[in-house]
C-alpha cells in the first residue's frame, strides 16, 4: 500500500545511496507500477495542479497533474528528475541548445500510465497533456525545484528567459478555468 510519508522518506533515503539517481527512479517506478493503490493514498486527480509532497534544498517531491491538452513552453530543471506517471500520459519533446536558433528539437517521448523516466539536470524539455482527462504523476528532482535559477523559452522563437515559476504555476490555474468552462457547456 501506497503511503505518502513512507514515499518522501523512502526518496529521502534513496539520496543516501552512491547512485542516488537510480535509487529515486527505483522508489518512483514501485510508487506508479499500482496507479490504484497509489490513488487510494493520494486521491484520483480532480484538477490541475502542482502539489508539493516534500521540499528541501536538495530534493523536491511533486505530485504534478497536467490539465486536459494542457502545454507548459520548453523549460530547464538545472538538477536531475525523475517522472512516473500514474494515470493519464504525458508527452516530453526533448531539446538543445543550438547557438543560431537558441534550441534544437532532439525528439519526443511518450509517458503512459506506469511509465518512469530520469531526466539529467541539463536536460530541456517542453511538456504537454495530449489527452482530454487530467494526467497526473510524481515528479522528484535533486534539488530545490522552486528555489533553484533556471530557464524557459519561448515555444515560437525559442528566445530563453528566466524561468518564471508564479506564471508557470497559473498556467495550471487557467487549465482549471478551461475544464470548468468546457464542464457548463
Amino acid at each position: 500500500m501506497f503511503e505518502i510519508d513512507q514515499f518522501c522518506a523512502d526518496c529521502r533515503l534513496a539520496m543516501n545511496e552512491t547512485d542516488r539517481e537510480r535509487a529515486v527512479r527505483d522508489v518512483v517506478a514501485r510508487a506508479v507500477s499500482d496507479p490504484s493503490a497509489l490513488m487510494l493514498a493520494i486521491g484520483e486527480p480532480q484538477k490541475a495542479g502542482v502539489n508539493t509532497l516534500y521540499r528541501s534544498d536538495d530534493l523536491t517531491v511533486l505530485n504534478l497533474i497536467w490539465g486536459p491538452e494542457m502545454n507548459l513552453m520548453p523549460h530547464d530543471h538545472s538538477m536531475w528528475a525523475v517522472i512516473g506517471i500514474y494515470q493519464g500520459r504525458e508527452g516530453n519533446t526533448f531539446y538543445r541548445r543550438s547557438e543560431e536558433d537558441g534550441l534544437t528539437k532532439l525528439g519526443l517521448k511518450i509517458m503512459n500510465e506506469k511509465d518512469c523516466s530520469f531526466l539529467g539536470e541539463t536536460a530541456i524539455h517542453g511538456v504537454y497533456n495530449p489527452l482530454t482527462k487530467l494526467t497526473g504523476g510524481l515528479h522528484v528532482y535533486g534539488g530545490d525545484f522552486f528555489g533553484t535559477p533556471r530557464s524557459e523559452w519561448d515555444p515560437e522563437s525559442f528566445k530563453e528567459a528566466p524561468y518564471d515559476v508564479e506564471k508557470n504555476v497559473g498556467l495550471f490555474d487557467l487549465s482549471n478555468k478551461r475544464m470548468e468552462e468546457l464542464g457548463k457547456q
